[in-house]
């Protein structure tokens, strides 16, 4: 295949190190530019050009996995096209094109957009690996029901993914911002993780296809501000590094990287955290 897909646009920024034209890649990456979900401060539509733009600023090595991207043939396909307004025609769109990302022979590598888009990605890839668990890096539960009216708002992606996910098999690491009746599902379905649990949580899950997603979030304010719900208390580097180095043994199959929201933050670093964010995640899906 000599020119990106159809559904993409291919105008604008690349990631690093990556190609347009997918013929011999490991790993296809995409954006999706959308937030008409968004309850609180807006901007995560211009996350996935954020991330691309600044990439060149980081390293194509990394010394934690020492692993190159120079080394990976993987390739950045666009934005994907979507349609404006309400939320149901976009994540078929997203259903659709992970879809497509996949039958090409490549591991898809999402980025939002905000967290709603989500359950659109993990139906395409539970489809192809019906074994499929799902391990969620973010500050909320993200369980309602619905949420002003909205079943596929933001605030309720795990709970649409949940719906698509026919192993039921979901770990929720470090969670710390909820409802009442969130907590105690959480609590009570055994899926919370605490952070100091992770890697023993996660163990008995090696071999097993695995689907990421990272609601940025979770990592703390104080290091990522450009986000459109903040919440105290959250993560550093150091913690995601020792979730990439339990990664090292698992099947990752999928990923997402969501919910940046950049002109919430003049001065740029949560743009370059999150493409650090894909840079591990692109090495780690390139592995096979």
């Amino acid at each position: 295949m000599s020119h990106p897909l159809p559904c993409f646009e291919s105008e604008g920024a690349i990631y690093m190190a990556s190609r347009r034209d997918p013929a011999g890649c490991r790993v296809g990456l995409f954006g999706v530019p959308y937030d008409g979900t968004t309850s609180f401060r807006p901007g995560a539509r211009f996350g996935p050009a954020a991330i691309r733009e600044v990439s060149s600023g980081i390293e194509t090595y990394c010394p934690q996995l020492d692993l190159d991207l120079e080394d990976l043939a993987f390739a950045d396909l666009g934005a994907l096209a979507i349609p404006h307004g309400a939320p149901e025609p976009v994540l078929a769109a997203v259903e659709q094109a992970t879809s497509s990302v996949l039958e090409l022979g490549l591991a898809p590598l999402m980025l939002g957009g905000e967290h709603s888009i989500s359950s659109g990605a993990v139906a395409a890839v539970a489809r192809r690996y019906p074994p499929l668990v799902l391990v969620q890096l973010d500050a909320h539960a993200d369980l309602r029901q619905e949420w002003l009216g909205s079943r596929h708002n933001h605030a309720c992606a795990m709970r649409r993914c949940l719906e698509v996910l026919p192993s039921g098999t979901l770990r929720q690491i470090a969670i710390r911002s909820g409802t009442r009746d969130e907590f105690q599902e959480l609590r009570s379905s055994g899926r919370l993780v605490a952070i100091e649990a992770m890697a023993a949580a996660l163990r008995p899950l090696r071999g097993s296809p695995l689907y990421l997603t990272v609601d940025l979030d979770w990592f703390d304010p104080a290091v990522l501000p450009g986000t459109g719900t903040p919440e105290p208390g959250g993560f550093h580097w150091g913690d995601f590094a020792q979730l990439v180095e339990e990664l090292r043994h698992h099947h990752l199959v999928g990923a997402d990287v969501v919910e940046l929201a950049p002109q919430l933050d003049p001065s740029g670093v949560s743009a370059v955290l999150a493409a650090k964010v894909v840079r591990s995640l692109l090495l780690l899906l390139g592995r096979g």
